[in-house]
């Protein structure tokens, strides 16, 4: 019962994932906000006069749709995931533009341990195409989960590589799960729901359109822990997501291409102007972000037992590698004065150095 109206919040026409957020967090749930009258509503910050009436207004047919659209779900094995859920991913969660509801379908953690978002002009050279099998064939090592936007070029070769190193990949649609775009990638993405899966914030019937991909590459950053760009013009998705991978404090590498071509102006670019490392090799990347690979990780590594709190923070490090203060008291769920205690007593101990910006990792 408590889904179909959070479902139904999302059909209600001009309430956008912050004033779902906001209208939730003061009424206790969703439920309670269709429950809630009028004149309570106009007392939430953020909620005017037009809101309210549209919640009034809307609600009967708000929750029609959101029958149909639950029942839809069941029939085609489609999960919606509200933003209170912990099956939400954590890594968007956080975030202020997150969406307050999410479509997904698939068989894969939205929570993977180490996530790498590649991305790349859909127009791929040869070289592009061969950096990008050769980045995701490295990637194996460390059991990455591969995220990427299910387009023509760079995306798709990430998608296919990845399935055939048997690695999780997940495809972030610019529009609806029953919606697959473009239509000839269909038989990947099909694939892909044995291990990863389809991601989308638009409700059932929605086709793609221009403004919902810059929309679809947030989600991508936001759910990378790095993100490589491969090929790129100064301008177009790619850029955007690189965009959003810096405003959220993801690291971005970009491979760096010959001068002159068009599909390296937009990765040199980037190098050019420190928004993003240099890409040589997932070696390299690994080093700064301190990933371990996967068949090295043995019981020696692990310290002796630890207090609850210092052992959460430790057992976070160790899975993602380099965390910035606020992520790990996020993750955590400490807070950031207890999060900044327990890496102070790890950091004595050895077992945790600090980086510049507030960051951490476990010690060498």
């Amino acid at each position: 019962m408590a889904q179909l109206y959070e479902v139904a919040l999302s059909f209600i026409p001009h309430i956008g994932n912050v004033l779902t957020k906001q209208l939730v967090s003061y009424c206790g749930s969703a439920e309670q906000v269709f429950k809630t009258t009028k004149g309570k509503l106009l007392k939430i910050p953020q909620i005017g006069e037009k809101t309210a009436q549209l919640i009034n207004e809307h609600r009967a047919e708000a929750l029609r749709k959101a029958e149909a659209t639950l029942k839809q779900a069941a029939k085609e094995g489609i999960q919606l995931l509200f933003y209170t859920d912990t099956a939400y991913p954590q890594r968007l969660r956080q975030l202020a533009d997150a969406p307050a509801l999410l479509y997904w379908q698939g068989n894969a953690t939205l929570n993977a341990a180490l996530t790498v978002g590649i991305v790349g002009t859909r127009k791929a050279t040869s070289y592009g195409k061969t950096v990008t099998e050769q980045i995701v064939a490295q990637l194996q090592a460390f059991q990455a989960h591969i995220i990427s936007g299910l387009a023509y070029g760079i995306d798709i070769v990430a998608h296919r590589e990845a399935i055939k190193h048997n690695l999780p990949t997940i495809a972030v649609m610019g529009s609806s799960l029953d919606r697959i775009y473009p239509t000839e990638h269909t038989p990947i993405a099909r694939r892909m729901l044995a291990n990863g899966g389809l991601l989308s914030e638009y409700p059932f019937g929605t086709a793609p359109a221009a403004p919902h991909f810059p929309n679809r590459n947030r989600i991508i950053a936001a759910l990378s822990d790095a993100v490589i760009v491969v090929e790129a013009a100064t301008k177009g998705g790619a850029l955007i997501t690189a965009e959003y991978a810096n405003q959220y404090n993801r690291e971005v590498f970009a491979v760096p291409g010959n001068l002159g071509q068009t599909y390296s102006e937009g990765c040199n670019l980037l190098i050019q102007q420190h928004k993003a490392h240099i890409f040589t090799s997932v070696a390299e990347m690994a080093t700064m972000m301190y990933w371990q690979k996967e068949q090295k990780q043995t019981a020696t590594t692990q310290p002796l037992p630890l207090p609850k709190e210092e052992a959460e923070v430790y057992s976070l490090l160790k899975q993602k590698g380099e965390m910035h203060l606020d992520e790990l008291a996020w993750q955590s769920g400490l807070g950031v004065s207890q999060a900044a205690v327990a890496l102070l007593s790890l950091e004595f101990q050895g077992l945790v150095k600090s980086l510049p910006g507030k960051k951490f990792a476990i010690a060498k």
